[in-house]
């Protein structure tokens, strides 16, 4: 089986709204629903994620603050991209903010020489 990473992307600023709005409430709800779907889903979980928080760019010799839409991850396989995708259809994340994506990239076995 092939491994996958799925990026959770959404616009910086719904992010920080979820994140001050949210009721306890609601954050037990959105839980239940990624619950749901990873029990849905859990031969093909490699590793369910977390949210991530926030960025330092690092680049020749200069170490920044810097900004993106990345809201979490998860780790998983199957055959195909094509497939996997599939998972992600419904997920939660998708309903859970304003303009919320997922992208998913495969990850690709390291070359030995």
């Amino acid at each position: 089986m092939k491994k996958f990473m799925a990026l959770y992307m959404a616009p910086v600023a719904e992010m920080q709204e979820m994140m001050r709005t949210a009721t306890p409430e609601q954050m037990k709800s959105g839980m239940a629903e990624w619950d749901k779907w990873g029990k849905k889903n859990q031969s093909g979980i490699v590793d369910m994620g977390a949210p991530l928080g926030k960025t330092k760019k690092v680049a020749s010799g200069a170490v920044t603050d810097t900004r993106n839409n990345l809201a979490g991850y998860s780790m998983v396989q199957g055959d195909s991209l094509e497939s996997v995708s599939k998972m992600f259809v419904a997920h939660p994340h998708l309903s859970s903010m304003k303009g919320a994506w997922i992208e998913i990239v495969e990850c690709l076995p390291m070359r030995s020489t």
